[in-house]
Formats: C-alpha cells, structure tokens, sequence
C-alpha cells in the first residue's frame, strides 16, 4: 500500500453539543480509492466535512502531504488541490451546467481536452450544456457535482455517496467515471453505501462506528469476508 496522502490523528470534532468524531485516525493512500463504509450516523460525512474545514476539530491533526491543515480556511484547503462533492451535491441551480463548470476551474479557463473526457464520461452533461442545472434530473444533477470536482486535476477527491438514490444505470455510468478517474492515477476518499460498488472501486477501506475508525485493511480482504463484514457493520453484504 502506497504512502498516505492524506492522514488525519486524533481526530476529534464537535458539533454543537454533540460528539461526533472520537479520537478519529485515518490514512488515505495516495493514487487509490479508499472507502470509508460504516453504517448511517456513524461519522462519516462529519468526516469529509473535517477535512475540509467546514467542521472545525477541537483537537487532533489533518496533514495533506504532510503539510497541516488545521489553522487552514476552507477556500485554502480547495486552492491545495482538494475537490469535495458533498452528499447534497453543492451545485448551483440557478446557473447553467456551463456556468457551474467554469466556477469549478478556479485556476483558469476549463481545459478542451479535459473537458471532452468529462464529456464522455458523463454524455449528458455535453446535451444539457446551456441549461439551468436546475432543471437537470437527480441523476444528472450528481453527474454534474462529480463533474465540478473533475474540471481541474486535483491532488485528492472527497466523494460523498455518489450513488445514493440513483437508478442502476446511473450508478453504472457514475462507477465507470470514477473508475476512469482511478485508473489515471486519482487519490479518492470516497463514502458509498453501494457494497457493490464499494467493492468494485475500493483499494483499500476503513469501516467507522462511533464517530472512530474500527477497522481499516484492503477492500478485497473486507469483500471476501462476510464474517468480517457482519462483525463490523452488523450486516453480511457476502452477495451485493
């Protein structure tokens, strides 16, 4: 397993009056996808949200290639090179897919040769180009979130259940794309509750309970396990 991208230590963040990660460590390789799986309420989005600075830890440490994160704004932690794609998608529904696409590029015009690649991992995008993201169906509103994240290479991509609610072939589409994204080389932190499709992206994962990481190995080893599987999440998901 290669060395960490991204590594967070003694994690802990508080939300309001509530506790929501404990003592939380957690390692992301770089140039792999790595699965954060639990069951609901566990963390995991509070996670994602953590790394990025919009959750505040009251104690522990986030490093990004070993610089710290901490002390660290949100727009400042996106401009090193992180791309986050919230479960509520975070477009903007008022703009155009266009527009939405051209906000995304922060360091500039939205490359041709990138964009055709985008284009062709997600076909609607190119028919509904001048239109109000608005009125894009669920499906092509999450193409589109997953898009933003991919309009400029990124040094690491925070994915939250891409694939929650969608019909099969919009899931199989969106595991193509992020399968693609893999294979060129991506670091990708990615929580799905799609065993699946955990299963057929996943490198390596980390199963949370109660706001820690319990359990963390290679995602094939938790795959052909279901014993494992049980013990961890309460659920045997041998057949998904």
């Amino acid at each position: 397993m290669s060395e960490p991208i991204l590594t967070l230590e003694g994690v802990y963040t508080d939300i309001a009056q509530y506790h929501i990660l404990h003592d939380l460590d957690l390692a992301v390789p770089r140039g792999g996808v790595t699965m954060l799986l639990g069951r609901n309420g566990v963390g995991k989005t509070t996670t994602l949200r953590t790394i990025m600075g919009l959750w505040r830890t009251k104690r522990g440490t986030i490093t990004l290639d070993g610089r710290d994160l901490g002390a660290m704004a949100t727009a400042e932690r996106a401009r090193l090179g992180i791309g986050y794609v919230p479960e509520d998608m975070g477009i903007f529904s008022d703009l155009t897919v266009a527009e939405n696409m051209t906000l995304a590029a922060a360091s500039g015009p939205l490359d041709a040769a990138r964009l055709e690649w985008i284009f062709a991992a997600f076909p609607p995008l190119r028919t509904f180009w001048r239109s109000e993201a608005g009125n894009l169906s669920g499906g092509q509103k999450q193409m589109l979130a997953i898009a933003r994240a991919m309009a400029e290479e990124r040094r690491l991509y925070l994915i939250d259940e891409p694939t929650k609610g969608l019909a099969p072939a919009i899931i199989s589409t969106m595991a193509g794309a992020l399968r693609d994204l893999k294979s060129r080389g991506a670091s990708i932190l990615l929580v799905e509750q799609n065993f699946a499709v955990a299963k057929a992206l996943g490198d390596s994962a980390a199963v949370m309970d109660d706001g820690r990481v319990i359990w963390a190995g290679a995602m094939a080893e938790l795959a052909g396990d279901a014993a494992l599987q049980e013990r961890l999440m309460g659920l045997s998901m041998e057949t998904a």
